[in-house]
């Protein structure tokens, strides 16, 4: 783990790119250098007599470091790791209490509403909709404080950890809209590929009862407002709440023992296994690989936010159209 006072010396002492590149020319030109300076010596022993081997590492460790920079360059952006200063002890805690502070916070608020006097089942649709809204609203503000207290503990953090940067959407190597259109059109198609495979090989159809997007049904469409709370959920507060703790916490906490590649595959699964859907993870599984490799391409949760942003809320959205159309939705989804 590099220290605070490390990460400042090698921004200070490192060269800037002009040096980098120039030094290609700086080692062709040695070679030319070298061999006046030999008929040189040779003429003036004198000099030779007195000449320091000082001077000819300084001059080869300009090639080296030349050769060492073009090695480094040749790295993929997407296997890169991040600088994480915790140890594994932090990374266990702190996801206990994430899973700690996710069921207390569920159990506080069911014991808290009749004291309110709200009761559920008299409740209006819109009504439930604006309670889900404000359960989903007060789960995130726990977990990301959470987070975000430990974090604060390791102050001053890398810049690319929990990293939000609007800068360069549209940049080829790390533009975080850019990676997200690639990364939500590749997770579509493989989606789609895997739930194909999934009914050829399994001969039947899973039971989706206990699907959370089942739960969501009787609100879906049924007025503007509940459509406006759900894709406020799932379009927003769900995204930000699961891509910090998946992928911005534990997917960037694994890099610092295990390769980045196989950081997304543990994530991807612990991701799909917390959903508690069974019949769905192969498919949650290969969005969560979809979203961490996007992620470990930009290192800007941008990017993966708003993948699982057009995943959820396109989802709600598209119910929604068809539940206007007339359309049973819950049959279309048991069939899918």
């Amino acid at each position: 783990m590099l220290s605070n006072s490390m990460f400042i010396a090698s921004s200070v002492f490192s060269p800037p790119p002009s040096t980098l590149f120039g030094s290609h020319k700086i080692c062709s030109s040695f070679k030319t250098i070298s061999k006046q300076s030999h008929v040189f010596l040779h003429r003036n022993p004198f000099f030779l007599h007195h000449l320091n081997l000082g001077s000819k590492r300084a001059l080869s460790s300009v090639c080296f470091s030349n050769a060492g920079d073009k090695e480094s360059g040749l790295e993929w952006p997407i296997l890169r790791r991040w600088e994480v200063p915790w140890e594994w002890q932090t990374v266990s805690l702190t996801s206990l209490a994430c899973g700690l502070g996710f069921v207390l916070t569920g159990l506080t608020e069911a014991i808290a509403l009749p004291y309110l006097g709200i009761k559920l089942d008299v409740l209006s649709l819109d009504d439930k909709a604006e309670i889900l809204l404000l359960d989903q609203g007060i789960t995130t503000a726990v977990i990301l404080g959470i987070i975000y207290s430990v974090a604060n503990t390791f102050q001053p953090l890398p810049e690319d950890l929990f990293k939000y940067d609007l800068r360069e959407p549209f940049n080829l190597q790390k533009g975080w809209l850019f990676w997200a259109g690639v990364g939500l059109v590749s997770a579509i198609i493989a989606i789609a590929l895997t739930g194909v495979a999934v009914s050829f090989f399994s001969g039947e159809t899973p039971q989706r009862e206990t699907d959370a997007l089942v739960r969501l049904l009787p609100l879906i469409g049924s007025s503007n407002l509940s459509t406006v709370c759900l894709v406020g959920i799932t379009g927003v507060l769900a995204p930000l709440l699961e891509e910090t703790v998946f992928r911005g916490f534990f997917m960037t906490s694994l890099t610092k023992w295990v390769p980045t590649p196989v950081a997304v595959v543990i994530s991807a699964s612990v991701f799909a296994l917390a959903h508690l859907t069974p019949g769905e993870f192969p498919q949650l599984f290969v969005l969560g690989t979809a979203l961490g490799f996007s992620y470990a391409q930009t290192h800007n949760l941008l990017t993966p936010i708003t993948i699982h942003a057009f995943w959820n809320s396109g989802v709600i959205l598209f119910l929604t159209f068809l539940q206007l159309q007339g359309y049973d939705i819950r049959e279309l989804l048991q069939a899918t």
